[in-house]
C-alpha cells in the first residue's frame, strides 16, 4: 500500500547526491593530506592494499560497516517483526560466528601468502587457470548480488521516505561512492567506513533510548513489552511458542537462521568487528522491528489502519515506517542518513572487491602479465566506474521486475555457498585436488538451484514466481543443498582424481607489483625497498612465522568458543524450553543490547582514534605549520615516517607483513 512520503523529493537528492558528493570531497582533501603530510602516493599497491599498513582499530571499524550492509539494518527488522525477539539474534549471531570465522581464514591467507592481492590470486598458485576461473565466478557472482541488495533495498527506502524515483536513487546512491574510490582506493574504504560507522553507531542509540526511554508512546522496555503481548493477541506468529512475539522458540526463525547462517561471502573478517558488529543488527532489529508492530495499531503508523503490506517487509520498509511512527520527520531524516550510510559505506567495500578482481584476476593474469603500476591503476579505476554503472542498470531491471532486497538475501546462499567449503579447503587442507576444487562448486550450484526450485514448484502446485520462490521453505532447501553438498562431493572427487600432496610454495611466490618504473613509488616505498635489501638484519622472519602461528591458533579457539557461545550456550535454552519472556527478562535483555552497542561505540568509534594519535598529530601539527608559513612540518614528517621504516621498526614490520596477528598482539 503506497503512502504518502513524509519528506519531499528535496530531501533526498540533497542526501544522495550533496551529501555523496560532501564525502567524496571529504575524500580528496583526506588523500591530499596523507600524501603531503604522511607522505602516501596511490600506487597500484595503496589503491589495492593500502600499504598492507591499516591498523587494528580501523579494520575492526571497517568490518562494521563493510558488513552492516542495508540487510542488516533493514532485514533484521523485518525478520524481528514478522517472528518476534528470536528473528534479531538469529540474524546476529549466525553472521558474527561467520565473521569470527573468517579470522582464522585470514591468518591462513596470510601465513600462505602474504602478498596476495586477492584470495583469487591464491586460487590460481595452486589451481592454475581453471580452478581460479571457477571462484572468479563465484566470487563475481557474491559481489553482484551484495551490491544489487544495496541499491534495491537503499532505493526502495529513499523512494518510501522522499518520493525520489528508485530508478534515479540507484543511479545516484553509487556516485559519490565511486568518486572518493577512485581518489583513495582501499584506503577510502577504511576512512569512511569509520565515520559510516559512528554515524550508524549514533542513530541506533538515538532509536534504542527514543524507544526505551523517552517516547511518548512507548518509553520503557515495561511499555513496549505489554504492546507485544497484545500484538500477540491479536495477530499471533504461526509456529512460534504461545503465538508470541517475545520467545526464542519460533519456527519461521529457526528456518530463517538455517538460511542467514549459510556463509555468504569469503570476506576477511576480525574478532575486534565481529564481536562489535553483533550489537548493531541485535539492537537495531529489537528496537525497530519490535516498535513497528507496538505502533501498527497507533495513528502514528504509517500504514494505520492496517498492517504492513508482506511486500513493503521484503522491501525493508519496517525500519523506516517505525522510525517514522516513533520519531515523526525526525525518524525519516535519521533512517534516511541510516541507510545511506550502509548503502555507500558496503558499496565502498564491493566496488574495491570487483576493481581487484579486474586488476589483479583478470587485466594482470590473462592480459597484460607485465603490466606497470600505473597501468594497473588505470584498470583499477576503469573497473570502479563499469561496474557502478553496470550495478545500477542491472539493480533498476530488479526494481521493474519486483524483486526485493529480501528476495536476494534469500537467494544469495542458494547461488554461491557451494564455494565456501572448497574455497576454505584450498588453504586448509593441502590434500584437495584440482578436481574437487573446480567441480564441486559447480555441482553444488547445479543441485541448490534444482533443489530451490522442486521445492517452490512441490510447494506451490507448480507455480514459480518471485513470490512462491522466495518463500522460506524453498529459499531453505537451496541454501542448505548448497553448503552441504560438497561435503559429497569434495571427498568422492578428491579420491576420483587422488589427493593432492601440495607444500603451499607456489602461493609463497605471489609477489606485490613493483611501481618504481613508473616513477611514483613514494619515499616510503623506496626505505622499504631498502630496509628489505638488509633482509636478516632488520626482520626477524622467524618471530613473524611465530606471530602468525601463534595468532592462528587464538583464531580458531576463538572461532570454536563464539560459536558454540552464539549458536548453542545462549539460545538453544530457550528455544529447547519454549521460554515465552517475562517482562522482567525482556527488560535485562534489552539492557543487555543497549551495554553492548556501547562497547561497540568504544571499539570501533574511539579506538581508532586513540590508536591513531599520532598520525592524527602530525598532521595537525603539518597544516598549522602550513598555515603559519613555516611549510617544515610536511618535510619534517615524511623524514620520521621514512626513518621507521629504514630502522624495521617492530611495528612497521608487524603492519606491513602480518596485519592479521598484529591484532591478537596488541
Amino acid at each position: 500500500m503506497a503512502i504518502d512520503p513524509p519528506l519531499p523529493q528535496g530531501a533526498g537528492y540533497g542526501v544522495v547526491v550533496g551529501l555523496g558528493f560532501a564525502f567524496a570531497a571529504g575524500m580528496i582533501l583526506t588523500t591530499y593530506l596523507l600524501k603531503r603530510y604522511q607522505n602516501e602516493n596511490i600506487t597500484s599497491e595503496e589503491f589495492s592494499t593500502a600499504g598492507r599498513s591499516v591498523k587494528t582499530g580501523l579494520i575492526a571499524s571497517a568490518v562494521v560497516s563493510s558488513w552492516t550492509w542495508a540487510a542488516t539494518l533493514l532485514q533484521s527488522s523485518s525478520v524481528a517483526y514478522k517472528y518476534g525477539v528470536s528473528g534479531p539474534f538469529w540474524y546476529a549471531s549466525g553472521a558474527t560466528v561467520q565473521i569470527i570465522l573468517f579470522a582464522t581464514i585470514a591468518i591462513e591467507l596470510k601465513k600462505r601468502a602474504p602478498e596476495a592481492h586477492t584470495f583469487l590470486e591464491v586460487v590460481r598458485a595452486r589451481f592454475g587457470p581453471i580452478g581460479h576461473v571457477v571462484f572468479m565466478c563465484f566470487g563475481l557472482f557474491t559481489n553482484i548480488l551484495v551490491t544489487a541488495m544495496l541499491l534495491t533495498g537503499g532505493s526502495a527506502v529513499v523512494n518510501a521516505l522522499t518520493g525520489m524515483h528508485s530508478v534515479a536513487a540507484c543511479f545516484l546512491l553509487p556516485l559519490g561512492v565511486v568518486i572518493y574510490t577512485l581518489f583513495g582506493g582501499i584506503r577510502a574504504t577504511f576512512l569512511t567506513d569509520y565515520v559510516h560507522t559512528v554515524v550508524i553507531l549514533v542513530i541506533i542509540l538515538v532509536f534504542a533510548f527514543s524507544t526505551y526511554a523517552t517516547s511518548s508512546d512507548l518509553g520503557s522496555p515495561g511499555k513496549v513489552y505489554d504492546l507485544l503481548k497484545e500484538a500477540s493477541a491479536s495477530h499471533p506468529v504461526s509456529g512460534n511458542a504461545e503465538g508470541s512475539y517475545l520467545t526464542m522458540r519460533s519456527k519461521e526463525g529457526a528456518i530463517f537462521f538455517a538460511i542467514a547462517a549459510s556463509p555468504a561471502a569469503a570476506l576477511p573478517g576480525y574478532v575486534l568487528g565481529g564481536i562489535a558488529w553483533f550489537a548493531i543488527p541485535w539492537l537495531c532489529a529489537t528496537t525497530m522491528g519490535l516498535t513497528a508492530l507496538a505502533l501498527e495499531s497507533n495513528p502514528s503508523f504509517p500504514t494505520y489502519p492496517n498492517r504492513m503490506d508482506p511486500a513493503d517487509v521484503s522491501a525493508g520498509l519496517t525500519l523506516p515506517y517505525a522510525a517514522v511512527a516513533l520519531l515523526g520527520k525526525g525518524g525519516a531524516v535519521a533512517s534516511l542518513l541510516l541507510i545511506f550510510m550502509a548503502v555507500t559505506s558496503a558499496s565502498s567495500a564491493e566496488l574495491i572487491a570487483v576493481s581487484s578482481i579486474g586488476t589483479y584476476d583478470v587485466y594482470k593474469t590473462y592480459i597484460n602479465p607485465q603490466a606497470t603500476g600505473r597501468q594497473l591503476i588505470f584498470v583499477s579505476h576503469s573497473c570502479v566506474i563499469g561496474y557502478g554503472l553496470v550495478l545500477a542498470g542491472f539493480s533498476v531491471g530488479l526494481y521493474y521486475a519486483g524483486v526485493s532486497m529480501g528476495y536476494l538475501y534469500l537467494l544469495m546462499g542458494v547461488i554461491i555457498s557451494s564455494a565456501v567449503i572448497p574455497a576454505t579447503l584450498t588453504l586448509m587442507w593441502s590434500r584437495l585436488n584440482l578436481l574437487a576444487a573446480a567441480l564441486s562448486p559447480v555441482l553444488g550450484l547445479a543441485c541448490s538451484l534444482i533443489a530451490w526450485l522442486v521445492t517452490t514448484s512441490k510447494k506451490f502446485d507448480g507455480v514459480i514466481s518471485v513470490t512462491t520462490s522466495g518463500s522460506n521453505d524453498p529459499m531453505l532447501a537451496g541454501n542448505v543443498v548448497a553448503l552441504l553438498s560438497p561435503l559429497l562431493f569434495v571427498p568422492v572427487l578428491t579420491f576420483i582424481g587422488g589427493p593432492a600432496n601440495y607444500d603451499w610454495e607456489s602461493m609463497k611466490n605471489i609477489r606485490r607489483v613493483d611501481d618504481d618504473e613508473d616513477g611514483i613509488v613514494n619515499e616510503t616505498a623506496i626505505a622499504r625497498s631498502e630496509s628489505s635489501q638488509e633482509g636478516e638484519k632488520t626482520i626477524d622472519e622467524s618471530s613473524t612465522v611465530t606471530a602468525l602461528a601463534r595468532a592462528s591458533k587464538i583464531a580458531r579457539i576463538l572461532t570454536v568458543f563464539m560459536a558454540v557461545s552464539f549458536l548453542v550456550l545462549w539460545p538453544m535454552p530457550m528455544y529447547g524450553s519454549k521460554y515465552v519472556f517475562s517482562k522482567r527478562f525482556f527488560t535485562g535483555w534489552v539492557v543487555v543490547g543497549i551495554i553492548w552497542i556501547w562497547v561497540s561505540t568504544l571499539l570501533v568509534g574511539l579506538y581508532p582514534i586513540w590508536e591513531g594519535r599520532h598520525d592524527l598529530a602530525n598532521v595537525a601539527k603539518g597544516i598549522f605549520a602550513d598555515l603559519s608559513g613555516s611549510g617544515s612540518a610536511a618535510k619534517t614528517a615524511r623524514m620520521r615516517r621514512g626513518s621507521v621504516v629504514v630502522d624495521g621498526r617492530a611495528e612497521q614490520i608487524t603492519e606491513e607483513v602480518a596485519v592479521e596477528s598484529k591484532k591478537f598482539d596488541e
